[in-house]
């Protein structure tokens, strides 16, 4: 019997691919590019007259064309920091969740340690010490973010070693690796499909603050924090400068919990 997708998802993720296609094409579309400079138009507000319907910056940039790339760098790091996080995540709960005993309590006696660590903190300090880039902010990131997963992870794979199917596997001679991979990790696919969800827009707020900051992605290149950075000094001046990118950050982090939200509802109608 075939469940019926609701209509919140198939919506939130028509938006998140609409906006994420334009954040890729459009900006090659462009007359303007990213860096370059309009000296006759600077600090202009939206005009379509003048070419730039998001307005530019004080240096003459198009502020549409720097939103959307800003958007594309900030997607690619929440989706490749919660991919990183949810491998990590499912390792570990996995191992530790079915192998118990002594690895159970090593695993997640280390979680226990990494979030007493203040979660801010140890991610600018690894942000620093591996050097202001997109990728070093992506590995800072996600080195912490799989914490919750792995207790998820466990959480569940405790719950299915149990289960006939384990039993039968073990009973016949399968190895551990591959009750885990044939097993465990596929029944456990749809808690952490919507976990990790939920876990996106948790990253993109993070790499936007830390870019904010300016300890994440550094001039020239664009995101949606340092865009919104320089929008907040100008902020009296220039409000589009501020307004674009921010308007843009909190319609993203908004569809994708909800996106988030229905997949949780539909996957576990007992969460509702």
């Amino acid at each position: 019997m075939r469940v019926a997708v609701p209509l919140s998802v198939r919506v939130c993720a028509t938006v998140l691919v609409v906006v994420a296609s334009a954040s890729v094409v459009l900006p090659y579309l462009s007359h303007w590019q990213a860096a370059t400079l309009d000296w006759d138009h600077v600090a202009v507000s939206p005009s379509w007259s003048a070419g730039h319907v998001f307005g530019t910056d004080r240096l003459g940039r198009d502020l549409f064309v720097r939103t959307l790339a800003g958007v594309r760098v900030s997607l690619a790091i929440g989706l490749l920091a919660t991919l990183v996080s949810v491998v990590i995540g499912v390792t570990v709960g996995a191992v530790a969740g079915f192998l118990g005993g002594r690895t159970d309590a090593l695993l997640m006696r280390l979680v226990d340690v990494l979030y007493s660590l203040p979660y801010i903190f140890f991610v600018i300090l690894l942000t620093v010490s591996l050097g202001r880039s997109p990728l070093a902010l992506l590995l800072a990131i996600a080195a912490v973010g799989w914490l919750t997963m792995a207790r998820v992870v466990r959480a569940q794979t405790q719950a299915l070693r149990q289960r006939e199917f384990v039993t039968a596997a073990r009973a016949i001679g399968v190895s551990t690796p591959a009750i885990l991979w044939r097993h465990i990790v596929p029944n456990v696919a749809g808690p952490v499909v919507v976990y990790a969800t939920l876990t996106v827009p948790s990253l993109i707020l993070l790499e936007s603050f830390l870019s904010f900051l300016g300890l994440g992605v550094q001039e020239p290149a664009a995101s949606l924090g340092n865009l919104m950075a320089q929008g907040a000094a100008e902020m009296e001046a220039a409000p589009w400068m501020l307004l674009v990118p921010g308007s843009f950050l909190v319609g993203i982090v908004l569809v994708i919990g909800i996106l988030g939200d229905a997949l949780r509802d539909w996957v576990d109608p007992r969460a509702r």
